[in-house]
């Protein structure tokens, strides 16, 4: 067996410890962090270009792959791509029986919602808009999802988080009503839910999973944009057309899923007598009870079903050491995006998703070719997975994270790419899930060797650590590392890269307009692939396993798992 000096220049020293908060932000650091890769890494590393990254963004998201949707012909065309390009790369197959596929069946469910919702209240009627006030989702496998005559009660945040000493439901029966839901997590204190950072509390699928287990027949969530960290226009292209399941176990559901804007809501409330305003207001209590609106409604939304199957392309770089060769750094990327949808406003009705996440298939892409080209191959096994469905609610990660292919044990760590920075080098690097494993020192150490530094995420309010794939792999309790856009760029004023993520966002993200345009700058997502690919570099050739840090919400899934490994 190679020890971790004979396979670099400098030797590798970091004490993989359960440690307290990140580096800048406690005294004397617990962590050693002398990191280093020899010649051999750098070399590897200079193999990726714009120009190799730009070849398979533009052959994703050109219109020929139709915006990939999941079970769809460009859904095959686009698993076909990614086979032809591991195989050329002298990657092997890591799917089911040997194949390069993880498949897994989906329920399609296109819905027609009518053209208003009606709300009633002591004989006074209000109605809806479907697009522009509303947008509804069904929240059962079945040709019909309906309510009838049933009550709305505000359920401020829908929250029940004991950890925290806050119960918005206080045992009030729910059974048969359509909740009315806050998005986001209380805020405004950083001893309640991590201040302004985002926790899975505050994200909407956690509101209709809460809901539907509390036995409501409906959840209509109230969006803003600071709420949801992106416009009501998000909503309105993701949430309609067919959209994609896994097949139902029998889990507790909804009727209707479904999102209002505020503007709608304030007239709900006010129809009902309240104040939308003052009744959020009294959320922000933990003395808060659900307000009845005495308002009810019936809704009934016919559903198109159809049974498809999609799949995880999987490839792996097998490592060179036999005593840690069955250990996995996973490398991981969505393939998918919304398919065709409603045409915008030129007609375009093709979502081809080149930034998401055409961009974050070709990084990955370009890190395997980097592995492929060492001398030799690092000791651990190196694991690409290229998961589907993810616009769907992280749907293949999910699949992959129930049925792995790898023991959870035996996955080092997980290192994703959901988007890239297209607009020049920065002077930072963001990293979802700083402060929460011992890959801070190894991420700190080589973003220091490009002479940057490393942030949390810079905008914790939208709970990304939630949004992308990495997340079902840390409830399995890999450690990951999600590397994302700084907002530092080289030779901008403060505050310019900021507003063109807000700008991008409010523009183009689940837009047809998300497209590989000339101006994109591939000078920071070339910084970002070689950071990815030395961190996980590292990682194979580390003698310790990466842990998350003491008293993180993964930590005992990481203590079970590799207690499962042994």
């Amino acid at each position: 067996m190679k020890s971790v000096s004979s396979v670099t220049a400098v030797g590798l020293v970091v004490l993989f410890t359960a440690c307290a908060p990140p580096p800048s932000e406690q005294g004397d650091s617990s962590i050693a962090t002398e990191i280093a890769l020899g010649p051999d890494a750098d070399a590897a590393a200079a193999i990726v270009t714009a120009e190799s990254l730009r070849g398979p963004i533009a052959e994703l998201a050109s219109d020929s792959y139709a915006g990939r949707g999941p079970g769809s012909d460009a859904d095959s065309m686009t698993q076909r791509y990614l086979i032809e390009r591991m195989e050329a790369l002298g990657l092997e197959p890591a799917g089911a029986g040997g194949s390069w596929l993880q498949p897994f069946d989906m329920v399609s469910i296109d819905v027609t919602a009518p053209a208003t919702w009606r709300f009633e209240h002591g004989g006074t009627a209000l109605e809806l808009s479907w697009w522009n006030e509303f947008i509804a989702s069904s929240g059962v496998q079945k040709p019909v999802a309906e309510i009838a005559d049933a009550e709305l009660i505000f359920v401020g945040h829908g929250i029940e988080a004991p950890e925290y000493g806050w119960d918005d439901f206080k045992n009030v029966d729910v059974s048969g009503k359509v909740v009315v839901v806050m998005n986001n997590d209380p805020d405004w204190d950083p001893a309640l839910f991590e201040g302004v950072t985002r926790l899975y509390y505050g994200r909407w699928d956690y509101k209709y999973e809460k809901a539907a287990e509390m036995g409501a027949v409906g959840a209509i969530i109230i969006h803003t944009t600071p709420s949801a960290g992106y416009p009501f226009q998000v909503v309105q292209t993701s949430w309609t057309g067919p959209q994609f399941e896994i097949p139902s176990t029998g889990e507790p559901r909804l009727q209707i899923a479904a999102w209002t804007t505020e503007d709608a809501m304030r007239k709900l409330f006010e129809l009902a007598g309240h104040d939308l305003d003052a009744a959020r207001e009294a959320a922000k209590s933990r003395d808060f009870t659900p307000l009845p609106l005495g308002i009810t409604t019936s809704l009934r939304l016919t559903n198109e079903l159809e049974q498809v199957e999609t799949a995880n392309v999987l490839g792996v770089l097998n490592g060179s050491d036999s005593s840690v060769s069955d250990e996995y750094v996973v490398y991981t990327a969505h393939h998918d995006h919304l398919g065709v949808g409603k045409p915008n406003d030129a007609g375009d009705d093709i979502y081809n998703g080149a930034l998401d996440n055409a961009s974050g298939v070709s990084q990955v892409l370009a890190i395997a070719e980097a592995f492929t080209v060492l001398p030799e191959p690092p000791r651990r096994s190196i694991l690409f997975a290229f998961v589907a469905a993810e616009e769907q609610g992280l749907l293949g990660s999910e699949y992959f994270a129930q049925h792995p292919t790898v023991a959870p044990g035996k996955m080092a760590a997980n290192i994703n790419y959901d988007g890239a920075n297209i607009w020049g080098k920065t002077t930072d690097v963001t990293y979802i899930g700083y402060g929460k494993s011992s890959l801070d020192a190894v991420v700190d150490a080589f973003a220091a060797e490009q002479g940057r530094i490393v942030k949390p995420d810079q905008f914790p309010d939208r709970g990304y650590f939630y949004r992308s794939d990495q997340f079902n792999l840390a409830k399995i309790g890999v450690p990951a590392i999600y590397l994302d856009t700084g907002t530092d760029f080289v030779g901008r004023p403060a505050g310019w890269g900021k507003e063109q993520i807000d700008l991008w966002t409010e523009t183009h993200y689940h837009q047809p307009s998300d497209e590989l345009i000339a101006d994109w700058n591939f000078d920071g997502i070339v910084d970002d692939v070689v950071l990815g690919f030395k961190c996980g570099y590292w990682v194979a050739q580390a003698d310790a396993m990466p842990m998350w840090n003491a008293g993180d919400e993964f930590e005992a899934a990481r203590v079970a798992a590799l207690g499962a490994a042994l």
